[in-house]
């Protein structure tokens, strides 16, 4: 496992930056106030958890499994090669691509808090922020990613990464096999939030099409 710097300025829950706890604050007045159904808030930041978000990464490993210039820079410096895309959001300091392979896998986890690459997944999902999720991550990651359906040959190591405020992991995840020649847009449709943190693997074209 990567070392732990833990010394966030957000350790204890309070990771919300100014301008999100300025977007729960309005949330909160705005649900009061009878203006905000809460149950279509929740929606829509599922939405935002689950499709909306999760796009800028997926347009960012599509574009490393189509272009091997690209994937080298993105393993060599992930911030700059992500901020070379113009239809991806731009990215703060120290964002690491690491790539799964037949030998490893890797997955992300933040022990203390909940790091996480927001400007390439979107909104984290909750079972992201959870104890469970966080220390078993560590202790038992096989047994973690059995819980999300993914069973690795037992010869493959497990690599788990983690987080911390001054650098966010993005897993590259495997190219699925029968996608030779494809687009990056229709490669991007078989890229899933959790292939990128590891617990999940890329789907299939026979998924995709399903």
């Amino acid at each position: 496992m990567s070392g732990h710097d833990h010394d966030h300025p957000h350790e204890h829950g309070s990771e919300l930056s100014e301008t999100q706890l300025r977007v729960r604050a309005l949330e909160t007045v705005l649900t009061e106030k009878g203006y905000v159904d809460p149950a279509a808030l929740d929606a829509i930041v599922e939405t935002y958890e689950t499709k909306v978000g999760p796009r800028n990464g997926a347009a960012v490993v599509a574009k490393a499994w189509s272009d091997p210039a690209f994937k080298q820079a993105l393993l060599k410096d992930a911030t700059a090669a992500v901020n070379t895309l113009g239809h991806v959001s731009r990215v703060g300091d120290h964002l690491v691509a690491v790539e799964n392979t037949p030998q490893r896998h890797n997955m992300i986890v933040c022990t203390l808090c909940s790091c996480y690459p927001w400007e390439v997944l979107g909104l984290p999902p909750v079972w992201y922020k959870s104890a469970p999720y966080r220390s078993r991550a560590v202790k038992d990651p096989r047994g973690v990613l059995a819980d999300f359906g993914v069973e690795l040959p037992k010869d493959t190591e497990i690599r788990v990464w983690d987080s911390t405020a001054e650098t966010r992991f993005l897993v590259l995840p495997m190219r699925p096999a029968g996608t030779e020649g494809w687009s990056e847009e229709r490669l991007a449709a078989l890229v899933t939030r959790d292939s990128m943190i590891g617990t999940g693997l890329a789907r299939t074209p026979a998924e995709l099409a399903q």
